[in-house]
Order: C-alpha cells, then structure tokens, then sequence
C-alpha cells in the first residue's frame, strides 16, 4: 500500500509540473504571462509537494481551477466572435415581458433601480454580489472537510454549470443592462467592463473593489444566463442534500440577496436571472440524473473520490 501511495504522489507530482508548464505555455501564447499565473503555478505545485494533506486539497479543489482557467480563456476567443450580440432585442424583450409604466413612460425594472438609487441598498447589494464566489468556496471546503464525497458532486456540478453557462454565452451572446444605458443599441466590442452600480458602493467603502474585478472582465457580452444568479442555486441544493437545517434559511437569503442585487445594479435583467436558475437546475438534474447514472462517470468519480481521500 506505501508503495502505490508514493507512485500516486510521484505521478501527480509530475502530471502537475508537465501541465503547469502547457498553461504557462498557452497562457504566454494567447494572453501574456502575468504575476499572477506564476504565483497560481507556484501555489498549486507547492501544495502537491509539502504534504499528503495538501496534495489531496489541492487536488480536489483542482475543478475550481479549471472553472477559473476556462474562465480567464474566454477573453482569448470572444463569444462576440461566434454569434451576434443581442443588445436591443433582449432589451425589448425584457421591457415586454417585465416592463411597467412610471411617470408615464414604460421602463425595465433596471432603469426604475437607475432612476430610484437607495444608498443602503447599494451597499447591501454590493455585500451580497461580492460574495458571489467566496460564498460557493468556503462551501465547498466546507464539504471537503465534512464529506468529501458531497465536496466532489458539488464541486462537479458547479463546473458543470459553468459549462452549460459558457455555452449559452457563445450561442447567444448578450449586452448587459448597463451597456444599454452607456452605449444605447449601437455596438462596441472595444469597451471594457463597468462596475455599473456598484460604483456607488465602491465610492461609499473608499475601494475600487468592483471596479478593479470588472475592468478585467473575460468578456463584456457574456450576460446570459446569468452564473451570478446560479451558483446560489448550486449552493442552496447541495445545502438541502446535506441537511444543513438553519443553515439552509442563510442560504436562501444569500440566494434572493444575489438575484436582486444582480438586477438593482444594472448587471443582468431579469430575463438573465431566469435563464441563471435554469441553468444551475439543468446542471444539476444532468450531474444527477444522467452522468451519475453512466458507468464511465461514475467510475471516473470513484477514482477521483479515491485520490483525495
């Protein structure tokens, strides 16, 4: 048993130092090395090397780095490129399906949010929006240290979700609200992204907190669906698996936070947090109901579970 377990540690160890040296290399080639893909390289074989325990971690938590390296790669092949922005059809669309008359003319309920700002409801929705990741990350090391078996289906769903996401991303690509509002109907694949309203929650802490994140947005056009609006979705269903009781109520409240958050700022229409709940449940029913069902999947999850364990 020693035996195969430092041929399992010499193998990752390996995989891990060829395959850093591929993203460094593709990086380099599509996008520019930056710091920060040699501190992620660094880190990543760092943690395969100092011990079982963090070689196991890090292993596990290897499906969010693919979710971030994919990503980081859609600014390399820009969904823009594939199909054409739907920048006023899902505007009218949405102002028909949700539209209401104030003052007399009828308006999206985000330009209502536009013409009707709150300051604590802009910090409040800038709390909950930040949140987007950090909530679904101490989750799942949650579930890594408690079941790491539901750790693995949860961080496989998720990346699932993500992948359904960017598909739709490239099959319909769609301006954002707050494009509509900066740029009207005519299109512009040379802007970068907004904070859109949470600039007035970055003005209120002093940071240029969002600001910072959405200028190095992977791509302008990729509104719907809505993974903001997802992932809460992921999160709340593998709560409910997990009986986590009270728990459950705090992610409901994260969940309605990030949904309503995603529309008061400008983000997404509610068209796009629709099509985010939708996607997060196809996601799900496809992990459950139809690649654990299959005997390679299973097989292959079995054997992830093994590695980590």
């Amino acid at each position: 048993m020693q035996s195969i377990l430092i041929k399992v540690a010499k193998d990752t160890r390996l995989i891990s130092f060829a395959g850093s040296l591929f993203y460094l290399f593709i990086v380099n080639l599509f996008i520019g090395l930056k710091f920060e893909n040699l501190f992620i390289v660094f880190g990543y074989n760092l943690l395969i090397w100092i011990t079982p325990n963090t070689r196991k971690f890090i292993l596990a938590f290897t499906v969010f780095v693919i979710f971030g390296v994919l990503y980081d790669f859609l600014k390399v092949f820009p969904n823009y490129l594939f199909n054409d922005i739907d920048i006023k059809g899902i505007y009218s669309l949405e102002n028909s399906l949700f539209g209401f008359n104030f003052q007399g003319i009828k308006i999206t309920p985000n330009e209502f949010f536009s013409l009707n700002q709150n300051a604590a409801l802009d910090i409040i929705s800038g709390l909950f929006y930040i949140n987007w990741i950090p909530v679904p990350l101490a989750f799942a090391v949650f579930l890594y240290l408690s079941n790491k078996r539901q750790y693995l289906h949860f961080a496989l769903t998720f990346l699932l979700v993500n992948l359904i996401g960017f598909a739709g991303y490239y099959l319909h690509p769609a301006a954002p609200p707050w494009y509509v509002s900066l740029h009207g109907f005519i299109q512009d694949t040379a802007i970068h992204g907004n904070a859109a309203g949470f600039t007035r929650f970055d003005q209120y802490i002093g940071l240029q907190l969002f600001g910072s994140i959405y200028t190095r947005n992977s791509n302008v056009f990729a509104a719907l669906p809505s993974l903001h609006c997802a992932y809460p979705v992921v999160v709340m269903a593998y709560g409910i698996k997990n009986k986590l009781g009270k728990v459950n109520w705090l992610f409901v409240v994260f969940m309605l936070g990030i949904w309503f958050a995603s529309v008061y700022s400008g983000h997404h229409y509610v068209i796009d947090v629709i099509l985010g709940i939708v996607t997060a449940l196809l996601g799900i029913f496809v992990f459950d109901k139809i690649l654990m069902k299959t005997t390679l999947f299973k097989s292959f999850v079995f054997k992830y579970l093994a590695l980590i364990r």
